[in-house]
């Protein structure tokens, strides 16, 4: 959790070079309190990220050691390894900037997060501590963004999905210079007009995913839940590492389940489908093939619940 004083608020103000002076008539007064409450937020995060850049990083045999002082109840271990990863957390909040919560919450989301991820890291299981605590951290993130914009919670293969019908619509309604509709749509994405209907209806719904984010507007949420690009060497090792994971655990399903997951999820380079879609593919009925994602995601739940992971969140077929 986060812990800023607010002590030394009236030197902050005034390092600032405010004039303290100035009439009521000369300046709005809500504009000067949210100026100086922003002023606020940002020497708080700065004093944050100073006070834990000292915190020293562990290595891989300090990571196992202390992690398993940890299983022991040792609490000053787990104060050592939760502190040495605060760093993690901030690098991983960064990147959901402008998207509804201020730095700060972000972080402190994060460190939930962390927290989380210390009690359940098993060092047995082979990880580095960064990419397992990387999927905990997301999530707890992701879950205080989509609470904050009270969106609906969508599995991650309906977000990308949604996310193409709007693209497409936008594009159109520029084109167009109108709203296009569902069969223009329909047309554009060689889709189905019943597709295309269900998809604004879910829309819709969560109406809150198609609006924009960010200072200028020009990403909308449905795009940042469901983009993840690394931008850093650093960033690109954790995400081939989690990758690696999820490869390891497909190899457990039989052949058959494997073809809908990567279809249905749009993994190995294949777009995001639909039941319908994936049973034309493979040469199944539509049922048949939710038949077999319910026993796929049944069996990928169980595997990383045993790695302390969170499957629901992983893979949530609702």
């Amino acid at each position: 959790m986060i812990f800023v004083s607010d002590d030394n608020d009236d030197d902050a103000g005034n390092e600032e070079g405010l004039d303290l002076s100035s009439t009521a008539g000369e300046e709005d007064p809500k504009e000067s309190y949210k100026t100086s409450k922003e002023e606020k937020v940002l020497d708080a995060a700065s004093l944050y990220l100073k006070e834990i850049g000292y915190a020293p990083l562990l290595t891989a045999e300090e990571e196992v050691f202390f992690a398993r002082k940890i299983a022991k109840g040792d609490d000053a271990a787990r104060k050592r390894m939760i502190e040495s990863n605060l760093r993690l957390v901030v690098k991983i909040a960064r990147r959901y900037v402008n998207r509804g919560l201020s730095l700060l919450d972000l972080i402190e989301e994060g460190n939930l997060g962390l927290m989380r991820a210390v009690e359940k890291f098993d060092p047995e299981l082979g990880y580095r501590f960064s990419t397992y605590a990387t999927w905990w951290i997301r999530q707890s993130v992701e879950r205080a963004l989509m609470n904050q914009t009270r969106t609906i919670r969508l599995p991650i293969h309906v977000v990308k999905e949604l996310n193409v019908y709007l693209k497409a619509s936008r594009r159109l309604a520029q084109e167009l210079d109108h709203d296009p509709t569902a069969e223009e749509i329909a047309q554009s994405l060689d889709k189905t007009v019943d597709d295309v209907s269900r998809m604004l209806r879910l829309n819709e719904r969560v109406g809150s995913v198609d609006v924009p984010m960010g200072k200028d507007g020009d990403r909308m949420l449905v795009e940042t839940l469901a983009d993840e690009h690394p931008n850093d060497p650093e960033e690109l090792v954790e995400d081939q590492d989690m990758n690696a994971a999820v490869e390891a655990w497909l190899s457990e399903l039989t052949d058959k389940q494997q073809e809908v997951i990567v279809r249905r999820f749009g993994l190995h380079g294949h777009d995001v489908s639909t039941l319908e879609e994936v049973g034309h593919e493979i040469g199944l009925t539509r049922e048949r093939v939710r038949q077999i994602q319910v026993e796929a995601l049944r069996r990928l739940r169980s595997i990383v619940k045993k790695q302390g992971l969170d499957g629901h969140t992983l893979f949530d077929e609702n």
